[in-house]
């Protein structure tokens, strides 16, 4: 089925919406809160919280990329429930292992003056990873989006471990550049 009749079936309020979204993105889900949770049980919980999320989101919203906007969904409840458990043993330490990481270039903050600030920020690291090549962009992504265990990246993408760090040492490196160049680090 299409996204755009998946979508209309949620604005029916029709329940296949639910059993026509679990076909064509569950595993893709699945796959997201695993890769955060690390345990099979907080990923079904955050699958079927997105999907509930998404049925009340739609209408009004009208999402064009299902596969992004579930994701998306995904990805923060599972970091949501990683911080709510405030333990790093969850998730094989993966993502905070992920953020820690990236800390180094990328400073947290929650006032509201920094609200633009982190709309720069997002804006920044957007262009950043449209301009990696395409292999290291993956490396990237499935690291610090997907929080994908370096081991995972490296059997995937048929690299070994240490060639993944090196990629992922040199992006962050690259990063910094960027953030410094822009003012932003």
């Amino acid at each position: 089925m299409e996204d755009r009749e998946i979508v209309d079936l949620y604005w029916q309020r029709s329940d296949q919406a639910i059993s026509e979204t679990d076909k064509k993105y569950g595993r893709y889900c699945h796959t997201i809160a695993y890769n955060i949770c690390g345990a099979r049980e907080d990923a079904e919980e955050c699958v079927n919280d997105a999907y509930l999320r998404a049925w009340n989101r739609m209408p009004p919203e009208r999402p064009s990329a299902l596969r992004v906007f579930f994701g998306r969904i995904t990805r923060n409840l599972a970091l949501d429930r990683v911080k709510a458990r405030n333990t790093i043993k969850r998730g094989e330490g993966q993502a905070p292992l992920a953020l820690e990481e990236l800390e180094e270039c990328v400073a947290g903050g929650t006032s509201p003056e920094q609200a633009l600030e982190e709309k720069e920020l997002e804006a920044l690291i957007g262009r950043f990873v449209a301009s990696l090549p395409q292999t290291e962009r993956r490396v990237f992504v499935l690291r610090y989006f997907y929080l994908a265990p370096i081991s995972e990246i490296a059997l995937s993408l048929r690299f070994s471990s240490g060639k993944v760090k090196s990629m992922l040492f040199r992006s962050r490196g690259k990063l910094r550049t960027a953030l410094e160049k822009e003012g932003l680090l």
